[in-house]
């Protein structure tokens, strides 16, 4: 399934942008919340988790993901009795630790995630370089016609 261009002019600055056509449907919280933490969501909304494992922010998305993912643990933690210091510690520990695990399994995940919603193997991967190689295009005219990005 391929992803379509069409280009529309911003209003505000007047450059043109690369806008993909997804569909105007996002989850609502308990969707998110569920899709966060691995489950499948409606196939009315595949179009918005090849979006989001896509677009221009994956990575922060990706990051917010494993953010929610660690809060119910870190709570937990914050909850134990004990001091302060060593709490705070830990919490701290467990995030770094869960972060570096989530982001060293960022594109599998992300492409785990797209599989799911019944896209083909590769399908984010190479929707992402698709996007990349328009930005740079679209940036490398912009710069050939001396305008500004």
């Amino acid at each position: 399934m391929a992803v379509m261009f069409t280009r529309r002019r911003r209003a505000s600055r007047g450059r043109r942008a690369i806008v993909g056509t997804m569909g105007k449907h996002r989850p609502n919280p308990p969707q998110w919340v569920w899709y966060t933490f691995g489950g499948k969501l409606p196939a009315h909304l595949a179009e918005w988790v090849l979006h989001d494992v896509t677009c221009r922010t994956w990575v922060l998305r990706h990051l917010l993901r494993a953010l929610t993912q660690l809060a119910p643990f870190c709570v937990v933690v914050l909850l134990l009795p004990g001091p302060l210091y060593i709490r705070l510690s830990s919490v701290a520990l467990g995030l770094l630790v869960g972060l570096f695990y989530s982001i060293s399994a960022m594109g599998e995940s992300c492409e785990h995630r797209v599989i799911k919603h019944g896209y083909p193997p590769g399908i984010g991967r190479e929707t992402r370089a698709m996007y990349r190689e328009v930005r740079r295009a679209t940036r490398d005219e912009a710069r050939r016609r001396g305008r500004p990005e």
